[in-house]
């Protein structure tokens, strides 16, 4: 009888040794080398929000190219991951721009968002040859700092059941700029009541967006738009 009790406990311990390669991560030989035990596992990760998902860890070819040549025009930013955040709204291939090359100094930013390179890339150019030069040349000052309403929001068009261009990043509204000598030239009060030489800078750098951006809309398309120029894409040319 001791014999069968001790074939028994043999028996009883080879079925135990075998259920180890059912525990996950286990194995009957023990944990492998650097294996975290279950007294010191490595922390969960924690759940990732759809509106975060980023859609890919390298930029897709079109992409690297726009970010090589955005880099190489004198632009500081930051590229940022692809996010989904409800039906029509996204952030794909987009920057966090921070600063943008003048002739002479870089021009800084106020309230940008995300944007996509392309727009990023033609709002660079602008910036620069469209806004900066005018500015010297028509006003005797070179441009400080363009100040914007921001680029991505998750929102229709006004009054209709469309998404907005800033809904997937492609659009950037700006209202106002600031010289290097400390004026600062607002749509608003100065498109029609600033001085003539500011009232022709503004109607020339909207001209110039007009020939870098698909659609641009300022205070002469409506009252909507009376306080900044909408400057959307690089596609289709709208103008207004």
């Amino acid at each position: 009888m001791a014999h069968l009790g001790r074939v028994a406990a043999m028996a009883g311990a080879l079925i135990l040794a075998g259920c180890g390669s059912l525990i996950p991560g286990g194995s009957s030989g023990g944990a492998a080398p650097g294996t975290p035990s279950q007294t010191a596992r490595a922390p969960a990760r924690p759940a990732v929000p759809i509106a975060s998902v980023r859609q890919s860890q390298a930029p897709r070819p079109e992409d690297a190219s726009c970010l090589a040549d955005l880099g190489a025009s004198g632009a500081r930013f930051d590229p940022l991951p692809d996010t989904y955040a409800a039906p029509g709204c996204n952030k794909l291939g987009t920057v966090q721009l921070m600063a943008l090359a003048g002739d002479r100094a870089p021009l800084t930013l106020a309230n940008m968002g995300p944007v996509r390179c392309g727009v990023a890339k033609a709002f660079g150019d602008w910036a620069r040859f469209g806004v900066d030069r005018a500015a010297r040349q028509l006003l005797g000052s070179p441009v400080a700092r363009i100040e914007t309403m921001g680029s991505y929001s998750c929102r229709n068009v006004a009054g209709t059941e469309r998404r907005s261009a800033h809904a997937r990043a492609e659009a950037i509204d700006v209202s106002a700029f600031v010289l290097a000598d400390g004026r600062r030239i607002v749509l608003k009060r100065d498109w029609h009541g600033g001085d003539g030489a500011t009232r022709e800078f503004l109607r020339v750098v909207h001209k110039s967006a007009c020939k870098r951006f698909g659609t641009v809309l300022g205070p002469e398309y409506n009252a909507a738009h009376e306080d900044h120029f909408h400057l959307e894409g690089t596609g289709a040319k709208f103008c207004r």
